[in-house]
């Protein structure tokens, strides 16, 4: 029978009569059993984070930073149970795995030193006037299952260092891992302080909308990002939204077909393609198109696709039906439209597990649903271009503006490039780097706000301004 995890609520461990499956995406096997709360259970934590709120605030830099600290420490202690676990509930290859469960726990500690000082405005002979960052309250955070580890601890971190307390919902595809940190912490965060449950999507409407919630912090995608907006602004609750994305790549004459093949490939591959700041179109220069990808192409061939779990694979399955159907859409409607295939395109639907063959695109038009559209899964359209000025045009030409990339011998001329994209990151020479100290966020319809660094600490507070009259009763 397979294991139940517990929740999280007020310090203690929490289970309830009805339960969620949880499944291997690899074979499609229950592998765990989890709590499916409501409004009982969410309305017992968002009371333990209110009560432990009115403590919490109070608390040093120095305290704030001890808990996350533990939090970190634990973790690592138990990385390879958790990095395992992990691969059995999201999919992704062990090493993949280990870089987010280690990852993870670097973030919290890295994020453990940063502080939101008081800034002086105004200290002269009539006035001292000096603002501040008070803590915004409780948060809801809401956890994709595509990086569940890195994204609760993202949203835990933050509203801990800031002083808020926190009453994180995982994905139902992806509870396991999270849970099983609940349990590691228990003893390390204040009760009350980190509330963790797992429910349905119907949990979601219901953190958002309950009215002793002070923030939302929620990582998924555009179209559930405006329901929350909506829902949040009934009483114009705080929210950070970090959304989709159809990320372009952009490849200039001069780039080393040799040595960037393989990052390119990587950029749009690791995780299946389930991140949001994947490279999702790649734009590459008439001039190496024909070279750089029959390179990708002959690499791709080599890249092991099964479970995560087995020596050499190198990308993991689609992490839940859903998804793998729609990965399935896209490239069916690819073959239907006559686009052509360097490698791939042929799904096996005998057996189980949600696996999707690693899939090129050899120029397919701009308006195609592939390059249009996000695919979040192991697909990735080639498109050639001519001119500086014709590139930039097509990379922007999107709703979403999550980050984007430009690979070329001259630096200099990377980063003219990538001033003029539309996005909030821009990598040159490089992809997925992405920095516990600076900030990360959407532009357009890819995000409100910002995560990371302190500007991502910033959006768990309000500025406060204090100034004092001198001399007032002289």
């Amino acid at each position: 029978m397979a294991q139940t995890y517990p929740c999280l609520i007020d310090g203690e461990l929490v289970t309830t009569d009805a339960t969620l499956e949880v499944l291997n995406p690899a074979n499609e096997q229950v592998v765990g059993l989890v709590p499916s709360c409501g409004k009982d259970e969410l309305d017992r934590a968002v009371a333990a984070a209110r009560r432990a709120f009115k403590t919490w605030r109070k608390t040093s830099f120095e305290e704030r930073q001890k808990v996350v600290q533990g939090i970190a420490a634990a973790i690592k202690a138990n990385g390879d149970e958790l990095f395992r676990l992990l691969t059995t509930e999201q999919g992704k290859p062990h090493h993949q795995a280990q870089s987010e469960i280690f990852g993870a726990a670097g973030l919290a500690a890295a994020q453990s030193t940063l502080k939101l000082d008081e800034v002086v405005n105004q200290d002269d002979d009539t006035r001292l006037s000096r603002t501040r960052r008070v803590p915004v309250g409780v948060v809801g955070g809401i956890v994709p299952w595509n990086f569940p580890v890195m994204m609760a601890i993202q949203k835990i971190v933050p509203a801990l260092m800031s002083g808020c307390t926190i009453v994180l919902k995982p994905s139902p595809f992806t509870p396991l891992t999270t849970l099983r940190i609940a349990e590691l912490i228990k003893d390390v965060v204040p009760a009350g302080t980190v509330n963790i449950i797992t429910g349905e999507d119907s949990l979601g409407p219901l953190i958002t909308e309950h009215p002793d919630i002070d923030k939302i912090t929620f990582t998924g995608s555009t179209a559930t990002g405006k329901r929350i907006m909506e829902g949040a602004s009934k009483d114009l609750k705080r929210i950070t939204l970090e959304l989709g994305g159809n990320d372009a790549s952009i490849v200039l004459p001069d780039a080393d077909v040799s040595k960037v093949a393989e990052q390119l490939f990587w950029s749009s591959f690791s995780n299946a393609g389930q991140i949001c700041v994947a490279a999702k179109r790649i734009y590459i220069h008439e001039d190496i198109y024909d070279e750089l990808s029959a390179a990708i192409a002959e690499y791709a061939k080599t890249v092991k696709v099964g479970d995560g779990s087995e020596q050499g694979t190198g990308v993991g399955p689609i992490q839940n039906k859903k998804q793998f159907d729609r990965v399935c859409e896209l490239i069916q409607d690819a073959k239907d439209s006559g686009y052509k295939f360097l490698v791939g395109g042929d799904v096996d639907p005998s057996g189980s597990g949600y696996y999707v063959p690693i899939t090129i695109l050899d120029n397919p038009p701009e308006d195609a649903r592939i390059v249009a559209e996000e695919q979040f899964g192991p697909v990735m359209p080639l498109m050639k271009f001519s001119t500086t000025e014709e590139v930039i045009a097509r990379a922007n030409a999107s709703d979403y503006g999550l980050a984007g990339a430009v690979w070329t011998a001259d630096p200099d001329k990377g980063v003219e490039i990538a001033e003029q994209l539309e996005t909030g990151t821009v990598w040159v020479n490089e992809f997925l780097h992405i920095s516990p100290f600076a900030p990360f966020g959407g532009h357009k319809q890819s995000g409100f706000g910002s995560e990371y660094g302190l500007d991502g600490l910033k959006e768990f507070t309000y500025a406060q301004v204090i100034t004092v009259k001198k001399d007032a009763f002289a």
